[in-house]
């Protein structure tokens, strides 16, 4: 890209520049995805859409598999698992239940699916329709399944849309902390018939300054918890103590020093009404709080937060089916830390900080892991002084809504807009960015808006990276169409693949240097730079040097770009290994290295001999989300059945590497063509993939036909 970028002067510098060497996005989850479309059914593949209103467009992946009742959907279990999660959707009104079968034998439990907590309608939203079609619902299997089994979900009275199973290893109970008060010591009933209330509340009076035990069992609260202070609440684990209440805290100041954790908060909440403190957390818990290991679902809101909640942590959660936010600090976060939570089918904003009243001030989302807000964007940040996105893995953002935004937009006053330092560093975002039906034009993955003031912060956007948005990739608006400025942001480093329309998408008045920005697929063209209103001011964007594949400008501004005949989804079976460059420990005659990535499973790589352990490195060429590797050694019946000992490392840097998945024995077996697959962790991105062989039971090297790397589990 040549200094021809440059369009004109205006106030304010925006810069982009490539990415370091960084720990992967997201949170460390307790349980491995696997999506639907990627298995064995009888039903029908559902997309890829970005439609809005319709199923496909809030799946997991923008796909997902229907079943009738009586079909299918086979999945191979990814690890050690004894739990199962599933998103699903059933039509309107209906209701029905998945069979569950491992290894080909019926459990007798089932998993009842519903809509009641679907279909959810908010009229007084400009550009809303029914959405939220999509609802979880989990199972304690009662056995143990292993890597490798089959486990199969049948659609029994209903049709199910199968979206995504969530594969998880549930500890057992965890015991009574000594010296803390239990709530069934204060009458509380375990089983969920009586009304235990009371018996919370004279738990927590009587515990003051230490913990309340919520043993295993199901307890049902009737009204909210209030003037809880100096207290932890302390639970067996999400899967073991449930709570079932719709308003479980609400309070307007505490005296702080609140702690909760390892239990589940599961409403009834079937419908959003704003007026309603159907929270988790309404209001306050007051300083140097903090909430960990939490399962919350079926609420308005998980956490809304006002007042004082200085230093507060959330941390290690899950955030499931809201009809709202998932968390928001509306206004006077002071050093509030959230950090590597879980959040899945929010209804409107997943994560978000919203400077109403006084401004949010210190405060962080981090590490977080967030999938389908259906309503709005994955992260906010409208308003607030010195705050922090860092290294959050953000996908399939629906209608209204952003992967990230960073926004002026003030909803109402009294409203703080930003200042200070906004940092934005280290996020990764898949299928974000979304069509917004009031503006009749789209949004970007990553959105910076101007919306009701001009931004006047050091906005810092740093190491992005920026994945089959739908659209665009960066967006600079002014949402409210009055052509206020973008000025003062800096955005260092971008890697931006298959992104729909442009890459950058400028729509008001503004500057912005671009720096060692990096972009593939491109669908329409390089640069969108159309300020809006005509006349206001121009976007400036300055070639800061090291750009490459978006150098060409949308030359109409009287029509929006449309998305390239290049499909802006990834495809699910494409293999990110096939044709990369290879290199090896060693490698024995003409079994050189390239031969595990050439496509052919009948060529093959070998190691030196007697001389373990070995290994061979793959450079996919870009940082990638890579869920599942397929090995494979030739299907000729000439080759044995052997076992081969296979470490998976990953590195983003080619220089240092860490595990993966740790030393695992594989079976190959020419009885099933030679192949064996290796789920990875959810949230593992890396450039440099290694596979280290550290023993082969069939001969004395390291051996592989091919090596294939898969963004889909």
């Amino acid at each position: 890209m040549s200094t021809a970028m440059t369009v004109a002067l205006a106030a304010g510098l925006l810069t982009v520049t490539a990415p370091t060497a960084r720990a992967a996005a997201g949170a460390t989850l307790p349980f491995t995805s696997v999506e639907a479309e990627s298995a064995t059914t009888t039903g029908t593949k559902i997309g890829p859409d970005h439609t809005q209103g319709t199923l496909a467009s809030e799946a997991s992946g923008r796909q997902a598999v229907r079943l009738n009742s009586g079909q299918r959907v086979e999945f191979t279990a990814p690890r050690a698992a004894n739990a199962l999660n599933v998103a699903y959707s059933v039509p309107d009104g209906q209701s029905g239940s998945l069979n569950v079968y491992v290894n080909g034998t019926k459990l007798a439990k089932t998993i009842a699916v519903t809509s009641k907590y679907s279909y959810v309608d908010t009229g007084w939203i400009a550009g809303a329709r029914t959405h939220h079609f999509y609802d979880n619902a989990r199972l304690l299997l009662g056995q143990n399944v292993q890597a490798g089994d089959k486990v199969a979900l049948e659609a029994t009275n209903a049709q199910v849309t199968v979206d995504v199973a969530d594969f998880e290893q549930v500890a057992g109970a965890a015991s009574q902390p000594a010296g803390s008060v239990s709530v069934t010591s204060k009458g509380a009933d375990p089983s969920g018939q009586g009304d235990s209330t009371q018996a919370f509340r004279d738990a927590i009076a009587s515990a003051r300054g230490g913990v309340v035990w919520i043993p295993p069992g199901e307890y049902r609260l009737t009204s909210s918890l209030n003037g809880v202070q100096n207290v932890t609440l302390q639970g067996a684990g999400g899967w073991h103590s449930v709570m079932r209440s719709s308003r479980f805290i609400d309070q307007s100041s505490s005296s702080g020093g609140v702690h909760i954790k390892d239990f589940a908060v599961i409403g009834e909440v079937t419908e959003r009404v704003d007026s309603n403190p159907d929270n988790f957390v309404n209001g306050a818990l007051g300083p140097n709080s903090s909430v960990s290991g939490m399962w919350l679902q079926h609420l308005k809101v998980g956490l809304w937060l006002m007042g004082n909640n200085d230093n507060l942590v959330v941390e290690n959660s899950r955030f499931l089916d809201m009809t709202a936010d998932g968390l928001n600090l509306n206004g006077n976060a002071r050093g509030v830390k959230v950090r590597g939570n879980f959040l899945r089918n929010q209804g409107d904003d997943a994560l978000a900080m919203w400077s109403l009243n006084a401004p949010d001030v210190s405060s962080s989302f981090e590490n977080n892991t967030i999938t389908q807000p259906n309503l709005a964007n994955g992260i906010a940040i409208y308003g607030g002084t010195d705050i922090t996105v860092r290294n959050n893995l953000i996908s399939d953002t629906n209608a209204l809504g952003s992967g990230i935004a960073i926004s002026n937009q003030k909803f109402m006053d009294p409203f703080h807009p930003l200042s200070g330092t906004i940092t934005v560093d280290g996020n990764t975002l898949v299928r974000t960015g979304a069509m917004n039906p009031n503006w009749n034009h789209p949004m970007g993955a990553l959105r910076v808006d101007s919306y009701d003031s001009a931004i006047e912060a050091q906005v810092k956007i740093t190491n992005t990276t920026i994945t089959d948005s739908p659209y665009s990739a960066f967006e600079f608006v002014s949402g409210g169409g009055r052509g206020l400025a973008a000025r003062n942001v800096t955005v260092d480093g971008a890697t931006v693949r298959n992104t729909g329309t442009v890459v950058v998408q400028a729509e008001t008045q503004g500057a912005a240097t671009f720096r060692n920005v990096t972009a593939t697929g491109v669908g329409a063209a390089g640069i969108y730079n159309c300020p809006y209103p005509a006349n206001s001011g121009p976007f400036t964007l300055t070639d800061g040097g090291g750009n490459s594949g978006w150098s060409s400008t949308w030359s109409d501004c009287s029509t929006w770009p449309q998305p390239g005949q290049s499909n802006p989804d990834p495809d699910p079976a494409r293999n990110l290994a096939k044709g990369r460059p290879a290199t090896a420990t060693g490698s024995q005659d003409v079994y050189t290295p390239g031969k595990a990535v050439d496509g052919d499973a009948n060529s093959y790589w070998e190691s030196g001999n007697n001389a373990f352990p070995q290994s061979l490195t793959i450079d996919l060429g870009s940082s990638e989300a890579v869920r599942r590797l397929v090995l494979k050694l030739p299907p000729s019946s000439a080759w044995g059945a052997r076992t081969q000992t296979v470490t998976v490392l990953g590195s983003t840097d080619g220089s240092n590497f860490s595990t993966v998945v740790g030393a695992t024995g594989y079976r190959f077996d020419p009885a099933t063509g030679n192949t064996v697959t290796v789920a990875l962790p959810g949230g593992t991105a890396l450039r440099h993939l290694r596979l280290s062989v550290s023993a082969n039971t069939g001969w004395p090297a390291a051996q592989f036909s091919e090596v294939e790397a898969y963004p889909t589990s």
